[in-house]
């Protein structure tokens, strides 16, 4: 049965039924026409013998002689019967296995009697059981004829012929129109599989590029080897083709382009479904996610994708169909969710969350609201000193010139306490806005250190500290602003000194890394907690809660390096544990040489 499930089949099965019907409609008609036409013929020719017959014996007065040369006009297929009275009567002897046709029979039968009522000529087929060809019964073709003699007697010639010889005619004729027939049938079904070869080797050959294409590979072309409808259907597939590989390039780099955009945002994306399964996210949203599935426990399969403000938001935006908003802590860090219904054609399929990582702006917000409380508290303590110390001068207080002294001194250390701190925060707001100018000078390193720790040897001693210098490369040169470092080293020198404790050490390590020099300020002192670390360069912020006056600064030295080692196209860095000390390393680049 494959054959019939191929164009191939179809094709040749439709043409050939088709050829089929034709051959047999056209076989019965032919076949008919054929009888009807030797019937015919046979009656005109038997008709016109009677004719001949029933003038011989009318011009013939020798009834004998008329009779011998009607004989012989009777052929061997037929058979004569000279009628001229019910008892005079002769059958010609032209054809033995023909039998005589009884003479009851001519009385008995009203269409042939009319030959005698009615001096008519008759035609009449009939099957006379009665007589014979040889050993069968056949159908017989009877013609009569009227008659007048010589002798004015009225009679009647009757020819009659088997229809055995029209029957042969007829088979012979069946025979040629089936074989015409069979022949049609082997040439139709050799064009009819041609015809479909033809039609269907195109669509064999699309059809194998059509699984092609459905693979992806739409660059697959048919060959166009006509220029009917198949051909132009080949044309069509092609140009298809093309702009199936056209829409999907396109769709593919707007499908990078998206990507693209997605990874590069600052923002995290996270793409919902109407159920509320997560689609799509971007590295911000991993992370997100990533600190959710930590605090959970560590484990995506057993706990909700999202937090319970954020599933409960989801649920919100599907039900009002607008756009909500929650503000959630996670891990440390506080994330701002917005949240928008994505519609369908006649509803909500989903959501996209924007989640925007606030811990920056929520932590400048505060250090902004701490700088006015820093700034007034360090302004506080020495203008209330003043104030309290020239309240006491004004009153006369003080007995004696040295307590007035005394107090005037306090009075001058405090003002230029708050000299320094205006002027920190005066260099400070310069280097942030980028007006900082520095002066290169090329200067060796080991000399340049050494004078550096020497200024704090006598405070180093006092506390019984070890304050020393390595170098792990000998004649280290490097092109810097020698006063802005300085004022780096002398901050973190300071601090070490001032936050360890007797008998600790003070290390300052340099050593050449790449086309610079890396300086490590290492201390053995009490340590910054972890959770103070991240926050050690900022302005005003201080470790030690208390500020303590004499041990702790203004805050803003640490602020100033880390601006000034920025400014050098430098890194700096802090590496602390709690009570085991404190490393400050910074890396500065060759500055440009002096000419």
């Amino acid at each position: 049965m494959w054959l019939f499930r191929s164009v191939v089949g179809k094709l040749w099965f439709t043409i050939l039924l088709l050829v089929s019907c034709v051959l047999f409609v056209l076989t019965v008609l032919l076949l008919k026409f054929f009888e009807n036409y030797y019937v015919q013929e046979a009656e005109k020719e038997l008709t016109q013998l009677a004719t001949k017959v029933s003038e011989v014996m009318r011009d013939y007065e020798d009834e004998k002689l008329a009779r011998s040369i009607a004989w012989t006009l009777v052929d061997h297929t037929s058979k004569a019967v000279i009628i001229t009275d019910s008892s005079h009567y002769w059958y010609s002897p032209t054809n033995d296995e023909l039998r005589d046709l009884p003479l009851s029979l001519i009385e008995q039968d009203k269409d042939l009697r009319k030959v005698f009522t009615e001096g008519k000529s008759v035609k009449k087929k009939a099957y006379l059981p009665n007589v014979q060809i040889g050993k069968q019964y056949s159908d017989v073709i009877i013609v009569g004829v009227p008659l007048e003699t010589a002798n004015g007697k009225q009679g009647g010639v009757f020819i009659y012929q088997s229809l055995r010889a029209i029957e042969d005619t007829t088979r012979q004729t069946k025979k040629l129109i089936f074989l015409a027939a069979f022949i049609a049938i082997v040439l139709t079904t050799f064009f009819a599989f041609f015809l479909s070869t033809r039609i269907t080797a195109p669509l064999r050959k699309m059809r194998q590029a059509a699984f092609e294409v459905a693979r992806g590979k739409f660059d697959t072309k048919v060959p166009i080897l006509t220029h009917d409808e198949i051909g132009e259907l080949a044309m069509a597939f092609n140009q298809m083709g093309r702009r199936l590989q056209f829409n999907i390039n396109a769709l593919n780099q707007e499908k990078e382009q998206l990507a693209s955009i997605l990874s590069s945002m600052a923002d995290g994306v996270i793409t919902f479904n109407r159920d509320g399964e997560i689609l799509i996210t971007n590295p911000p949203a991993e992370r997100f996610l990533q600190a959710w599935y930590f605090e959970q426990g560590n484990d995506a399969e057993t706990i909700a994708p999202l937090p319970p403000q954020a599933k409960e938001l989801f649920i919100r935006v599907v039900r009002e169909e607008k756009e909500q908003s929650i503000e959630l802590s996670l891990q440390g860090r506080t994330w701002v969710i917005l949240m928008t219904p994505l519609y369908g054609k006649t509803n909500v399929r989903g959501a996209v969350a924007v989640l925007r990582d606030m811990t920056e702006e929520r932590r400048l917000d505060k250090l902004r609201k701490d700088f006015i409380a820093n700034v007034s508290h360090e302004l506080r303590t020495p203008i209330a000193m003043l104030q309290g110390y020239s309240e006491a001068i004004i009153d006369d207080i003080a007995a004696t010139d040295e307590e007035k002294k005394e107090m005037a001194k306090v009075i001058y250390d405090e003002s230029l306490r708050m000299g320094r701190l205006v002027n920190d925060l005066l260099d400070l707001a310069r280097m942030e806005a980028g007006h900082i100018t520095l002066n290169y000078e090329t200067v060796q390193l080991a000399p340049y250190i050494g004078r550096i720790i020497r200024k704090f040897q006598g405070l180093a001693k006092e506390k019984q500290i070890d304050l020393s210098a390595e170098f792990k490369n000998e004649d280290i040169q490097i092109t810097i602003d020698p006063d802005r470092i300085e004022q780096v080293l002398t901050n973190l020198i300071d601090n070490a000194i001032r936050h360890t404790d007797q008998n600790g050490t003070v290390k300052i390590i340099a050593e050449r890394s790449g086309d610079g020099v890396t300086i490590h300020v290492q201390d053995s002192g009490s340590g910054i907690s972890e959770e103070d670390l991240p926050f050690v360069f900022e302005r005003f912020y201080k470790a030690d809660k208390a500020r303590t006056r004499g041990r702790s600064g203004t805050g803003l030295g640490l602020a100033i390096a880390k601006n000034i080692v920025e400014a050098h196209k430098g890194t700096i860095s802090v590496h602390s544990k709690l009570h085991e000390g404190t490393t400050f390393t910074f890396y500065l680049p060759n500055g440009p040489q002096k000419m």
